[in-house]
C-alpha cells in the first residue's frame, strides 16, 4: 500500500497554495468592484473602445434630421442654422480671419475648434459657425473682440477669474511696479516670497510649501513627493476627475498610454474606501472638489453631448461627509489625502475647498488665481512629506527644481492677490456666497420652466452646468446661439459656465435675459423635437448603428 504522506504533503501544499491565491484574488475583486462601472473607470476598456470608434460624418442633407425629423422640421433647422450662419459672418469678420490664420500654426486651436461640438456635426459647425478665438479687452464683467461686440464673461478663464478682470489687472499692474528694480531674475528669491509663504501656510494649515510653474507640475510634484515617503507605488483618482494633462492621471481617451500605478475609483462609495483600507500599495489619494457637481463624470464638454442624459447635482453636506470618512481612512492606512484646489481654490472661501468642506488634506496643490493673473502652481503639505531629500541617505533624492519657480513678477502678483484677500473689507465677498448663486441658478431655471423650454441649470456656488429635460441630439447648438446673444463660453461650450464674483444682480439679470431668448430662438428653430420615440436610449443606439454600418478608414 502506497504511503499516505505525498497525498498529504500535496494536500498541504495545495491548501497553502490557495491560501496564497485566494486573498490576491479577493483583493483584486473588491479593487474591480471600486471602480465605476462607466468607461471613466476602466481605463484600458476606454482606450481600446476609443480605438474602435469610426470617423464619419453628416452631409448637408442628414446634418439636420440625425434624429429621424421629418422634412418640415429638418427645413426649419436648416433655416435657423443658415441665419445664425449669416449673422456671424457679419458679426464677426475680423476675428474669423484671424483665428483661420492662426489655426494654421497653433495646434491647441486646431483642437478647441475641432472639438466644440460632436464630430459628426463638426466640419459643417466650423465652415458656417466659426467666430472669433480672440479678444481685445476687458472690463468690469464684460470681454470685447476684435470686431467690437461685447460680451457678458462666463469663461471664468477656466477658473483663474474669481474676483473679476479688473482686479486682476491691478494685481498685475501692482506687481510689475513692485518687481521691476529685480526684474526677471531667476534662481534668486525675491524678499516678497517669506509673506507669501507665511500667509499660504496659514490658509491651507500646513508646515511648508514649494512653488512651481503650473497646476500639473504642483499635482505632478505632490503625488511624487507622496510615493517617495510612503514606499507606496499607486495614486487613487476618481472616474472623471481632472488633475492636468500629464500621464498618470489621464487614463482612456486622451492618453494614449495606460497608467500602470494608478487606480481610477469610483467617488463617494463604500467599496472605494474597504479597498482604501484593504490594500497596501497605495500611496496618495487626489480629490479635484470641483467633482461635487457631478461625481464619478468627466468634465462635461459639448463635444461629448450626444444626447440629454448630462446630469450634475451638489450636495454639500452628503460630499463633505464623503471626504470626512475618506479622511479618517488615510489617517488610519498612512495614505496621503491630496486636495487638487488648481480650479475651485479661493473661489468657494477663503481658505478654500478645506474651510468650506471641513476638512484637512496632508497636501493641497494651487494654481491659477493664486498669482493674481500670472501662471503659477504651488504646493502645501505638512513638513513630513515635503522634505526632497534623506538625510541619513545622502543620495537618495526626490529632486524637483523649475527655472521659472518663484519667479519675481509671480511672487509680487501672489503678494497683491493675498493682500486683497486678507483684507476684512474684501472677505465679505464670501458672505452669503453660496445662497446668492443658488438663488441666481433658481431664478433662472424657473424662467426657463415657465416658457417650457428644455433647459436647466445646475451649479456649485459660482461654477455651474447647463442640462436639458428633453431627449436631443443637437444640444450642442446652444452654444451658438449664446454666443449670439452675446455670452461669451469657454471652447467647452454649456459644460461649464464659471462666473466671476463681481457680478452685480444688474449683471446677472442682463445674462438671464439673454440666456432665456437664445434658448427661445433655438426651440424656435425646431432643434428641440417632440416626440414619444426619441429617448436618450433610442438616441445612443442610432449612433451605435451609425458607427457599425461605417466603414473605418483605411
Amino acid at each position: 500500500m502506497d504511503s499516505p504522506l505525498p497525498i498529504l504533503a500535496l494536500s498541504a501544499a495545495a491548501i497553502t497554495g490557495a491560501a496564497t491565491i485566494f486573498p490576491k484574488l479577493h483583493a483584486r475583486l473588491a479593487l474591480s468592484r471600486a471602480k465605476h462601472r462607466s468607461l471613466t473607470g476602466h481605463s484600458k476598456m476606454s482606450r481600446l473602445v476609443a480605438r474602435l470608434v469610426p470617423f464619419y460624418e453628416f452631409d448637408i442633407d442628414d446634418f439636420f434630421r440625425s434624429d429621424g425629423a421629418p422634412t418640415e422640421i429638418a427645413l426649419q433647422r436648416q433655416d435657423g442654422f443658415f441665419k445664425l450662419a449669416a449673422l456671424f459672418k457679419e458679426r464677426f469678420p475680423k476675428g474669423r480671419q484671424l483665428t483661420l490664420q492662426a489655426s494654421e500654426r497653433i495646434s491647441d486651436l486646431q483642437f478647441t475648434e475641432a472639438y466644440r461640438v460632436p464630430f459628426q456635426y463638426s466640419r459643417l459647425v466650423r465652415e458656417h459657425l466659426g467666430s472669433s478665438a480672440f479678444m481685445a479687452s476687458s472690463a468690469g464683467v464684460t470681454l470685447t473682440d476684435l470686431d467690437g461686440n461685447v460680451f457678458y464673461d462666463l469663461t471664468g478663464s477656466y477658473g483663474v477669474n474669481i474676483f473679476g478682470n479688473d482686479f486682476y489687472k491691478e494685481c498685475i499692474a501692482g506687481a510689475e511696479a513692485r518687481a521691476h528694480a529685480l526684474g526677471p531674475v531667476l534662481g534668486s528669491y525675491h524678499p516678497v516670497i517669506t509673506d507669501n509663504v507665511a500667509r499660504l501656510c496659514a490658509i491651507s494649515g500646513l508646515d511648508e510649501v514649494s512653488f512651481h510653474m503650473s497646476g500639473t507640475e504642483a499635482v505632478m510634484q505632490a503625488v511624487r513627493l507622496a510615493r517617495y515617503h510612503t514606499g507606496r507605488s499607486h495614486l487613487v483618482r476618481f472616474a472623471g476627475a481632472y488633475h492636468g494633462w500629464w500621464g498618470d492621471v489621464q487614463p482612456g481617451v486622451g492618453n494614449p498610454i495606460s497608467p500602470h500605478e494608478t487606480y481610477t475609483l469610483a467617488d463617494m462609495s463604500e467599496r472605494t474606501l474597504r479597498v482604501l483600507k484593504t490594500r497596501r500599495d497605495i500611496a496618495c489619494v487626489l480629490v479635484n472638489p470641483l467633482q461635487a457637481l457631478h461625481p464619478n463624470a468627466n468634465a462635461h464638454a459639448d463635444s461629448a453631448l450626444v444626447d440629454s442624459s448630462r446630469t450634475g447635482h451638489f450636495d454639500r453636506a452628503a460630499y463633505g461627509r464623503w471626504l470626512k470618512a475618506l479622511r479618517e481612512v488615510c489617517t488610519e492606512r498612512g495614505i496621503v489625502l491630496i486636495f487638487d484646489e488648481v480650479f475651485v481654490g479661493f473661489r468657494l472661501a477663503a481658505g478654500g475647498a478645506q474651510e468650506y468642506f471641513g476638512v484637512r488634506a496632508d497636501m493641497v496643490t494651487y494654481g491659477k488665481s493664486l498669482a493674481g493673473g500670472l501662471p503659477v502652481g504651488v504646493v502645501c503639505g505638512r513638513r513630513g512629506l515635503m522634505r526632497r531629500f534623506r538625510e541619513d541617505r545622502p543620495v537618495d533624492v526626490c529632486f524637483a527644481r523649475g527655472t521659472f519657480n518663484s519667479h519675481p513678477y509671480v511672487m509680487t502678483a501672489m503678494d497683491e492677490f493675498l493682500n486683497r484677500l486678507a483684507d476684512p473689507a474684501f472677505r465679505s465677498v464670501y458672505d452669503g456666497l453660496d445662497d446668492t448663486w443658488d438663488g441666481r441658478a433658481r431664478q433662472l431655471n424657473e424662467r426657463l420652466a415657465a416658457q417650457d423650454l428644455p433647459v436647466r441649470l445646475c451649479n456649485l456656488s459660482s461654477i455651474w452646468m447647463v442640462q436639458y429635460t428633453e431627449p436631443s441630439r443637437y444640444n450642442w447648438m446652444l452654444q451658438y446661439y449664446l454666443r449670439a446673444e452675446g455670452l461669451a463660453l469657454s471652447w467647452v461650450g454649456t459644460g461649464r459656465l464659471i462666473f466671476s464674483l463681481n457680478y452685480t444682480d444688474a449683471d446677472f439679470a442682463e445674462v438671464a435675459d439673454r440666456f432665456v431668448a437664445a434658448a427661445s430662438k433655438m426651440k424656435q428653430d425646431g432643434w428641440w423635437r417632440h416626440a414619444a420615440s426619441l429617448t436618450n436610449k433610442n438616441i445612443r443606439r442610432q449612433i451605435l448603428k451609425e458607427m457599425i454600418t461605417r466603414k473605418r478608414p483605411q
